[in-house]
């Protein structure tokens, strides 16, 4: 009976933080999906091929337009390096797709402040510097040539809706069937990478904020000088995001229920960045990009994020803005559920992820080699087979339908299952 009233508590916590943040997460996404359907993509490759940085600040720009789960976002830059971006545009535009995005803004300044929110993109954005400059004194013209052939030879996947309705004034766009159908289906499908990242994160954080404070006391040095416990929780945030395996927007409740229980400002803001740098990312950098670039690229994003935490601390100190006052756990996993701001707000939002899901499935298809939901009136590849028609996200999809249709086909004419997983390019 203890065992099943502690899940009950660690479900029943991790629901509230949810509900706290769902109307955010919707907004989010649902500006993420207007950015990656109406702001065009043309020549994305041959402005990024540059290690300059105008190249990064364009990267890190897009990256921030778009939304990703840590796992798509690695197998978009992938896509972008071996299509002739730079590696190290490649590697800002990754991070700015999973910690510099609306909903992870938004979710975190709902739990913790806003001055964690600024921070986090501040930080953010000094992280990229640092990453750019490490990638330029480390990773050599002859080991990222390496690495493109790599890149190359694991390059699939498929894309977003993007740009159906390109050349429409922005007065046309919102009253186009066809453009809020390609915002539609970008929403959808942010959804579809992330959930289970968003859900393991607040039920990581439901069960978290059960255990007393000594755990976090215990974990984390309190009660040391300021410099030592700065130190130490700086490099141990992105230790505990590495092995917790959640990333992207999944971490912001486990932030805020370390915040609660002790870390400090500067391990929080370490902690969110660390998403890139959980063991089965960096499995997946070692096939994408070889052993030795991995090697070099998780030890630059370690400092990285480490000195980017640090000077974020540095400014906010410098500046009184460091919070000082922490909410107690129980505020954080046990807000409760009742008539207020936050639920009028997600009845509103609610209704609009309704509305949206609702035009993918009126005007939707599903891509029988990936399962992505894809307009049929957008003018996506198609192809027959035994008198049916099939729809495709793009041309990868369609030539590995194309290739062997009852791979994808089962004896009745239904999609089968899907045999494989590719990574989302916007």
């Amino acid at each position: 009976m203890n065992a099943l009233s502690t899940i009950g508590d660690g479900l029943w916590n991790a629901f509230q933080m949810a509900w706290e943040v769902a109307w955010a997460l919707v907004l989010g996404f649902a500006l993420s999906g207007i950015v990656q359907a109406w702001v065009p993509r043309s020549r994305i490759q041959r402005a990024l091929g540059g290690r300059g940085p105008r190249e990064i600040a364009f990267a890190t720009g897009l990256g921030a337009a778009s939304s990703s789960c840590s796992y798509a976002a690695i197998a978009i830059a992938k896509s972008m390096f071996a299509k002739g971006a730079s590696f190290a545009s490649a590697m800002a535009f990754q991070f700015a797709s999973t910690n510099l995005v609306f909903e992870l803004g938004i979710v975190i300044w709902v739990f913790i402040g806003w001055r964690f929110t600024v921070a986090t993109f501040l930080g953010g954005l000094i992280l990229i510097v640092l990453m750019w400059l490490g990638l330029r004194l480390f990773v050599t013209r002859r080991l990222e040539d390496e690495a493109r052939r790599l890149a190359e030879g694991a390059e699939a996947g498929h894309q977003h809706a993007s740009a159906s309705a390109e050349g429409l004034t922005l007065r046309r766009r919102l009253t186009s069937a066809q453009a809020w159908s390609d915002v539609a289906h970008n929403f959808r499908a942010d959804w579809g990478m992330l959930w289970k990242e968003i859900l393991s994160g607040f039920v990581i954080a439901g069960f978290i904020s059960l255990l007393p404070m000594d755990f976090f006391n215990s974990l984390f040095i309190t009660d040391a000088s300021p410099s030592v416990r700065l130190l130490e929780n700086v490099v141990l945030g992105p230790v505990v995001a590495v092995l917790s395996f959640v990333c992207s927007v999944g971490n912001a409740p486990l932030a805020a229920v370390l915040w609660a229980g002790g870390i400090s400002f500067s391990g929080v803001i370490a902690f969110i960045y660390a998403d890139l740098i959980i063991i089965p990312i960096v499995i997946a950098y070692t096939k994408y990009y070889g052993r030795e670039l991995t090697a070099r690229l998780v030890a630059i994003m370690f400092a990285a994020m480490v000195l980017a935490a640090l000077a974020v601390d540095g400014i906010f100190s410098a500046l009184g803005l460091v919070p000082t006052q922490r909410p107690s756990i129980d505020s954080i996993s046990s807000r409760g559920v009742s008539w207020n701001y936050t639920t009028y707000l997600n009845i509103i939002f609610l209704a609009v992820a309704v509305v949206l899901v609702a035009l993918t499935l009126r005007r939707g298809a599903k891509d029988p080699v990936c399962r992505m939901t894809v307009d049929r009136h957008a003018g996506k590849p198609t192809s027959t087979y035994e008198g049916r028609t099939y729809y495709f996200c793009g041309e990868g999809c369609k030539a590995k339908f194309d290739a062997d249709p009852e791979r994808y086909v089962d004896a009745t004419g239904r999609q089968a299952a899907p045999l494989e997983h590719a990574g989302h390019r916007h």
